[in-house]
């Protein structure tokens, strides 16, 4: 019957590492996987977040595993992949999402600051995708790199998240290409503005708010409001499943035409 059909994206039983899954657009996606009946294994660093997540979750039925570390560690990495496979068996899909902007500027930076950004940053989306590689390649899974919108637009006074951002972006382009013959896709995500806790701090930590809120969600054109984290998680599950089983080296911009629409729009009334 037609009431029955819905896009079934296959996911079912599969393994879903996501970076940075505790909170905000990684957390969207961790519930998206579960809701799925895929099997999310959430990584983050030390606090109650990931525990409490796996928690919720469990308690819904869904199975789940939640692993602390500290990324910008190699052997953090490596201790990820073996938690995973070792409880699972198998790898299908790499969502590296973990990343913070942490404002190290040209003005304001310095080459130890930079590297270390770097490290936090950048570093991780490399170990883990290679680390991951062999039960990918045994799964034809499929990387999703959460980048963002200021890798093609600049921010200012933010050098090495961006020089990040933008690596993420070439990356996905090359492993694309380097894993072609593997039925490996490779493709990225692009957020603008979008509405997360870490995003709702720094609104807060304003001298105003919610005239500052007001000005940037005017900037949106579709709908002048911010993204939500899960119509960023919606794009990660449709780059996973089977349904996009031909898409690979693409970056794909969720942000309600933010980046490339002409921002009059929003306060245009055609």
């Amino acid at each position: 019957s037609f009431n029955k059909i819905k896009m079934n994206l296959e996911i079912k039983g599969h393994v879903v590492i996501v970076t940075g899954g505790a909170k905000g657009i990684g957390e969207s996606i961790v519930k998206g996987v579960a809701e799925e009946g895929g099997i999310p294994v959430i990584v983050n660093r030390p606090g109650p977040a990931g525990p409490a997540l796996e928690k919720e979750l469990s308690a819904q039925g869904a199975d789940c595993l939640f692993i602390e570390a500290e990324l910008a560690k190699v052997a953090d990495c490596e201790r990820v992949i073996n938690t995973a496979v070792e409880k699972y068996g198998r790898i299908d899909a790499l969502v590296n999402n973990a990343g913070k902007n942490d404002g190290v500027s040209l003005t304001k930076g310095s080459p130890e600051k930079f590297m270390k950004s770097l490290e936090n940053n950048l570093l991780h989306y490399y170990t883990l995708a290679q680390l991951a590689l062999p039960y990918l390649k045994k799964a034809k899974g499929s990387i999703v790199n959460i980048s963002s919108k200021t890798a093609v637009t600049g921010q200012g006074g933010t050098s090495a998240y961006i020089a990040a951002k933008g690596a993420q972006l070439a990356l996905t382009r090359e492993w694309a290409v380097e894993l072609i013959n593997d039925s490996i896709r490779v493709n990225a995500i692009l957020p603008a503005e979008v509405w997360t806790p870490l995003y709702e701090n720094w609104i807060n930590s304003l001298e105003d708010p919610e005239g500052t809120l007001k000005k940037i969600t005017n900037q949106i054109p579709l709908e002048k409001r911010m993204t939500t984290s899960k119509e960023i998680a919606d794009a990660a599950l449709f780059l996973i499943s089977a349904r996009a089983s031909h898409i690979t080296g693409q970056h794909w911009y969720v942000d309600g035409g933010y980046t490339h629409l002409d921002r009059a729009l929003g306060n245009i009334n055609l």
